[in-house]
């Protein structure tokens, strides 16, 4: 009897100490959760930068995220260095449409010859953002491409390479052998930290392609970033990750929508088709600018506003 009871109590022992480990881990499961949740919510509320216009006036009516209607962002890529305001080098505009689970992304070079909305002058397009910051830029485009822009995220290229190194380097396929302010960069796959990753995005007068041939890298290194950012060995450094986030990035999205758009839109990702700009380089008063033209432009627009359901 009296052996029958010591097992009876080294069992209930052994529940206990199973019970009380199973605690002890569900208890630090949700205080990494909560840590990782308090950080991002910390970054998102550091990034997020509203406009003056509460939305863009070429909408007749508010957009609805939580309706899954069609939307379209900016995506500004900043080249902000000491004692300079920056001008937006890389603007990329995305279309996205859940109806039909696609995204269009057009890549506006710097250089085109366009109104400066607000400023009364027709210069290059990056000068919108050293003229007017922000506003004066989604102005442009949107009087460019004659669609409303909803969205912006604005990118701080200058302290890119820390959001690089947040997430341990990146790695790309370069089709180009070249070198840049120093460093080589091979034909190949390349692993790149922050401070390499910068310059293999600024790279343009070695490249025959130009601007365009920029904009490819660029986009190359966000998008490798977004990889290494969403796989499971970066969980480990959220906490960089965030911090590099907040001071590098600006945003009019709040946290709410962009829980909204992972839920509703996250389909659309699966299907991005470029769409190329076909533009003419031309020499205007010795200044070289990138003309768009009028056919061109319509064809641009039509394709934008088909996709916009507008």
């Amino acid at each position: 009897m009296a052996s029958r009871a010591n097992k009876k109590k080294k069992k209930r022992k052994w529940l206990r100490v199973l019970m009380f480990t199973f605690a002890l881990l569900i208890l630090g499961v949700g205080a990494y959760a909560y840590s990782v949740y308090n950080s991002l919510t910390t970054a998102v509320d550091t990034m997020h930068s509203p406009l003056e216009r509460e939305k863009s006036e070429k909408r007749t009516e508010d957009i609805s995220l939580t309706k899954a209607e069609p939307f379209s962002v900016a995506l500004l890529g900043v080249d902000q260095r000491p004692g300079d305001k920056g001008r937006s080098d890389t603007m990329i505009v995305l279309a996205v449409n859940p109806n039909t689970n696609s995204v269009k992304m057009l890549s506006i070079p710097r250089d085109t010859r366009t109104e400066i909305v607000g400023k009364g002058t027709v210069d290059k397009i990056n000068h919108a953002y050293a003229f007017g910051g922000v506003e004066m830029s989604l102005a442009t485009i949107e009087n460019l491409l004659d669609i409303p822009i909803d969205y912006y995220v604005q990118i701080n290229m200058e302290g890119f390479k820390d959001i690089v190194d947040s997430v341990g380097g990146v790695t790309v396929q370069n089709d180009l052998d070249f070198t840049y302010e120093g460093t080589h960069f091979s034909k190949g796959e390349l692993l790149l930290n922050g401070e390499k990753a910068l310059k293999y995005s600024r790279m343009r007068y070695e490249d025959p392609r130009g601007d365009f041939g920029r904009q490819q890298r660029q986009r190359q290194i966000i998008q490798a970033v977004i990889n290494e950012g969403a796989s499971l060995s970066s969980l480990t450094n959220y906490g960089d990750i965030f911090a590099a986030l907040g001071n590098n990035v600006k945003t009019n999205l709040t946290f709410n929508e962009m829980v909204t758009i992972q839920s509703k839109y996250r389909n659309a990702s699966k299907s991005i088709e470029q769409i190329q700009v076909n533009a003419q380089g031309t020499m205007i008063s010795g200044v070289s600018y990138q003309v768009i033209s009028e056919e061109e432009k319509a064809k641009i627009q039509q394709a934008l506003k088909d996709q916009l359901e507008i």
